[in-house]
């Protein structure tokens, strides 16, 4: 009888670069306060590389597989949030590592969008509007593009003027691809590109993409209309505070003078405002009582 040979089973072996990734990726979290989470679907390469350039001392971005990061993310146990942020890793993702307020990192990128030549099939999200005038493109099949798009033209030395604004789409529509070349023909970029943080998890908590959205505006107007009303309110009440030192002052001695006046006492300061006040008290008395038949005494 002969005995068979025994196969041992091989360990799967992972390239070089996710066994790197896996290892980064359980590191990372412990070192920076904020883990943010990007969808990078749309996002072009030439953003994530100005992003990366600006705030390189700043921001480590990882773009990442999914499955590694949730595994690598189960072998963290003191980064509370981890699991809640792990959960949310679908479709092409990126992880941003920074000791930056996750609020403030969301509005950091709002501010650095660019504008993008678009392209066909992409998306409008604000109106696009090719203006009036000079085109600075000569005549030629390019007439056509524009005759497709509903852009009014005229020949005019020589070159090819848009005769009125005219709005060739509108947000929520699908650019068709002879738009896009017309637009990039006149230099129009109407695609607002940048990166938006989609989740963000910080001292363990679990921020969606709605709650780190900052309307600055209407922020500075909410806080002004707050100092004015708190401002009055410290005023009514007489609450003696830096701000409001010098109105309280200021109605006190308006108060103090109105009940002077009021009370007919001459002060240095209130003389004259009494006196007035007193001639025209006497002079109004005179005119009633010669509207009554009476006259001053002759002497």
């Amino acid at each position: 009888m002969t005995t068979q040979p025994t196969i041992s089973k091989q360990s799967k072996t992972y390239p070089k670069k996710k066994r790197l990734m896996y290892q980064e990726l359980q590191e990372l979290p412990k070192n920076y306060s904020v883990i943010a989470l990007t969808n990078i679907n749309k996002v072009r390469a030439t953003q994530l590389m100005a992003i990366r350039k600006k705030f390189r001392n700043e921001i480590k971005i990882r773009i990442i597989k999914n499955k590694i990061t949730q595994r690598a993310f189960e072998k963290i146990k003191d980064v509370p949030g981890l699991e809640k942020l792990s959960e949310e890793l679908k479709g092409q993702c990126a992880l941003m590592f920074t000791n930056i307020n996750p609020f403030k990192l969301n509005l950091l990128f709002d501010q650095n969008k660019i504008f993008l030549p678009a392209k066909g099939g992409d998306i409008v999200t604000k109106e696009i509007v090719i203006p009036a005038g000079n085109t600075g493109i000569s005549p030629g099949p390019v007439l056509s593009e524009f005759k497709e798009s509903n852009v009014l033209t005229r020949i005019d030395q020589g070159m090819i003027w848009v005769s009125k604004d005219t709005v060739v789409a509108k947000p929520g529509d699908v650019i068709p691809q002879k738009l896009a070349s017309l637009m990039s023909k006149l230099d129009i970029k109407p695609i607002e590109a940048g990166i938006t943080v989609s989740h963000a998890v910080s001292e363990g908590v679990l921020f969606k993409e709605q709650e780190l959205t900052i309307d600055l505006s209407k922020y500075r107007s909410d806080l002004q209309k707050s100092i004015r009303e708190s401002l009055a309110l410290a005023i009514e009440a007489g609450y003696i505070t830096a701000e409001t030192i010098s109105l309280l002052l200021v109605r006190a001695h308006s108060y103090a003078m109105f009940v002077a006046q009021t009370s007919a006492y001459v002060s240095k300061d209130t003389a004259p405002i009494v006196l007035n006040m007193a001639t025209n008290q006497a002079n109004t008395l005179a005119k009633i009582l010669q509207n009554n038949g009476y006259s001053p005494e002759k002497d």
